[in-house]
């Protein structure tokens, strides 16, 4: 994707933010329409050495001709920063991408959906329970469980955490793997396991789309 397809999306944010209705927009109240500076080509080059794989095209032409974050879907694009000499991702749940592993590909498939199932009928009930403090003791060590098999670190290798959407639910773009450039959905919270995002037809949708299908809703919302 070249800075072609990025021209005037810097400018046509900041001038939604602006609008009248810009703090309607959902999410407004937490990127605050801020968009953090570009990334210069150095320092590209230099996160990209870092975490040992280039980074999708159109995710790098947003860093370098728009943001390294901010403004954008849900309460925002988590930004990329370098923190002490190093650099990483900041938001809620960013910490969640296993920075190390991000050249390995994403898996195309996370749990089986029979081990899913046999975990979800364990799940104690309260009222099986006479003793509360029994019960919290049950569902302490049932999460346990639950959350080695649905958020066990090899269900996102080849990804980064770039959106929150709240409630603990976010949005992921794949980094490595046949998946590469591609946003998915994160609703493990809700028990369910991540999906891609697909567009009216059924296609997978990429960072390019993704934004600026944003965008073009945010300027909608706030003529």
């Amino acid at each position: 994707m070249s800075d072609e397809w990025w021209v005037g999306v810097r400018r046509r944010v900041e001038a939604a933010g602006a609008a009248p209705g810009g703090s309607e927009v959902f999410g407004a109240s937490g990127h605050k329409w801020v968009v953090e500076e570009p990334l210069t080509q150095d320092e590209l080059a230099e996160l990209e050495a870092q975490i040992g794989v280039g980074l999708p095209e159109e995710y790098r032409g947003f860093l370098l001709y728009v943001g390294a974050g901010g403004a954008g879907p849900a309460y925002g694009l988590f930004p990329v920063r370098r923190v002490q000499g190093r650099w990483r991702w900041e938001g809620d749940g960013a910490d969640l991408a296993d920075l190390s592993r991000l050249a390995e590909p994403f898996p195309d498939q996370g749990p089986s959906p029979k081990l899913l199932a046999d975990l979800l009928a364990q799940r104690p009930e309260e009222e099986d329970f006479d003793d509360i403090e029994d019960f919290d003791d049950a569902i302490e060590a049932w999460d346990e469980r639950w959350e080695a098999v649905m958020f066990a670190s090899e269900r996102t290798v080849g990804a980064i955490a770039i959106s929150h959407l709240g409630c603990a639910q976010r949005e992921w773009l794949i980094v490595s793997g046949r998946h590469r450039g591609t946003i998915w959905s994160d609703s493990r919270v809700d028990d369910v396991d991540l999906t891609p995002l697909l567009d009216d037809d059924g296609m997978p949708v990429k960072f390019a789309r993704w934004y600026t299908d944003w965008l073009e809703k945010a300027e909608s919302t706030a003529p």
